[in-house]
């Protein structure tokens, strides 16, 4: 199966920065073929990045979504807005939203089958924290996150797996190369006992959580390790580059 590597651009970039990103990115990127790259932009940069990606290999995804079609939900974005926007992927249950605007397993649950009812392919965050893993939890953490989240979903061909420790996301701290093989190759086989060996094995699973230049190539030897979820060395052009080139 093709890599993934996908740019969670978080609340950064305007429209200049971003179209002169885009502009030197597929430069960088011209002969790689065998990678899946994806843009998450936030939702004000979402149709000029759309613009500034056509006739490339780059592919547009979104932060959020709302598990309503529409209706009176002031500030949300559903996934038939995300749709008409150009989007391809949409991030759900990244330890942010989890952390900052209290979303539960069950929000995000919802939030998954709306984006599947709107044809859009979801990268699902799941992670523990640092006080979890010392305490021992993590397998415990991850297999309540799954589980929840992708109850009364029989279909996962497009769905994405993201582990992103949240010890690791924005710290410059990384799981090392095993640490997160073992929780990768823990989710595959969980994978499996939910659906079957065969679903489980062409399901990507791709880290996040100070993923860089430095580290990717490492993480990427791993067996059960697809590709990344990039935050910050996604904002910059080169380095962003960089990781995909692996």
């Amino acid at each position: 199966m093709k890599p993934l590597i996908a740019a969670n651009w978080k609340m950064n970039m305007d429209t200049k920065s971003s179209v002169s990103f885009i502009n030197s990115f597929k430069k960088y990127i011209k002969n790689i073929k065998n990678m899946e790259i994806v843009i998450c932009p936030p939702f004000t940069l979402l149709n000029k990045i759309n613009e500034a990606i056509k006739n490339t290999n780059i592919k547009l995804g979104a932060q959020n979504i709302h598990f309503e079609e529409k209706g009176a939900f002031t500030g949300e974005v559903s996934g038939l807005m995300l749709k008409d926007a150009g989007c391809e992927y949409v991030i759900l249950g990244h330890s942010e939203r989890r952390q900052y605007f209290n979303e539960t397993n069950s929000m995000i649950n919802r939030k998954i089958k709306s984006a599947l009812k709107n044809k859009l392919k979801v990268i699902l965050c799941i992670g523990e924290s640092l006080k979890q893993r010392n305490n021992n939890q993590t397998m415990k953490i991850i297999k309540n996150q799954l589980l929840n989240c992708l109850n009364n979903i029989k279909e996962m061909k497009n769905i994405v797996i993201a582990y992103e420790p949240i010890w690791a996301i924005g710290t410059g701290k990384n799981a090392t190369p095993s640490q997160a093989e073992e929780v990768h190759k823990f989710i595959r086989e969980l994978l499996s006992d939910i659906y079957n060996k065969n679903i489980s094995k062409n399901i990507r699973i791709i880290y996040g959580g100070s993923v860089k230049p430095n580290n990717i190539k490492e993480l990427m030897a791993m067996k059960n390790i697809n590709g990344a979820l990039v935050g910050n060395a996604s904002l910059d052009a080169k380095s962003f580059a960089k990781i995909c080139g692996v």
